[in-house]
């Protein structure tokens, strides 16, 4: 029978299988599927779709003896491979800072995710108290990729979190209040810092250069960007490139909490909202 070409080789791959083998697969299988969320709803989503289509048809254009057409796809792909690299520097830097960051042992430190939860309640009360107040701010999370060099543009603080401090930051023409905050684990590490603004050419019209610095920065680490509208009061956040806008104070804590704090114990994770734990849902980036 005709099937017969398809199922017998079959079944001998099958009886053939090892344990190796299977392990092999899954590897492959896991390591793809992380590249794809990692180049999900970026331009690389599509070079990869482009790349596909090159492939298809240069082994179409050989079966066919398509020699010209052969040719050019032969050459496209050599040329091609030199600027992938250039164009598409961020979205190959954000895959190996991906891999640099995974770590074999998850460690599970109770007291530093206490920690974070006072600077995370710290600075949700800040930005209440500001956005009230119509004043801009701009707080940068660093996580795990270290952004010195942003650092290095304002001015050492090396200070304990507090609402009080973070509001006196940006008070109007104060020395530190043009430019943003950064906090490393559980420090305000440095002010008025320069971030490098958005590439993204799509933006709404309506935002100014505060949401475009706090989405710039996070096109090029993976730290998270707190954003308080000086126009409109409302409170932003900026990850991945994306902008979550017009937060309430539910969905603010809830989303620093899941993208701050790896610890997902719910008595370490209690936010002090009134002593009830905050149940929105997860959206961790």
């Amino acid at each position: 029978m005709w099937y017969d070409e398809f199922i017998y080789p079959f079944i001998d791959l099958i009886t053939h299988l090892k344990l190796t083998d299977i392990l092999d697969i899954l590897i492959v299988a896991y390591v793809s599927y992380k590249l794809y969320e990692l180049i999900k709803e970026t331009r690389a989503e599509q070079l990869v779709k482009g790349i596909f289509i090159i492939v298809i048809s240069l082994k179409l254009s050989e079966v066919f003896q398509l020699h010209a057409v052969n040719w050019i796809l032969r050459n496209t792909v050599t040329v091609g491979l030199i600027a992938i690299i250039i164009v598409f520097q961020p979205e190959l830097r954000r895959i190996l800072e991906y891999i640099g960051r995974t770590k074999l042992i998850m460690k599970n430190d109770e007291e530093t995710a206490k920690q974070k939860v006072d600077v995370i309640n710290e600075t949700v009360q800040a930005c209440l108290s500001l956005s009230r107040q119509r004043i801009g701010a701009l707080i940068v999370f660093e996580r795990e990729t270290g952004i010195n060099e942003i650092i290095q543009t304002g001015t050492k603080l090396n200070a304990i979190v507090s609402r009080e401090l973070l509001i006196n930051i940006f008070i109007p023409n104060t020395p530190l209040h043009d430019g943003a905050v950064v906090i490393r684990k559980n420090s305000i590490i440095a002010a008025a810092c320069f971030l490098p603004l958005t590439e993204n050419k799509n933006l709404n019209k309506e935002l100014g250069t505060r949401h475009r610095a706090a989405l710039g920065i996070t096109e090029k680490s993976d730290c998270l960007s707190l954003v308080v509208s000086e126009e409109t009061g409302y409170i932003s956040i900026a990850i991945k490139g994306k902008l979550y806008r017009d937060l309430n104070e539910e969905r603010l804590r809830n989303m620093l909490s899941q993208n701050l704090i790896r610890n997902n114990n719910n008595n370490v994770l209690q936010l002090k909202k009134g002593g009830k734990n905050d149940e929105t849902k997860s959206e961790k980036f």
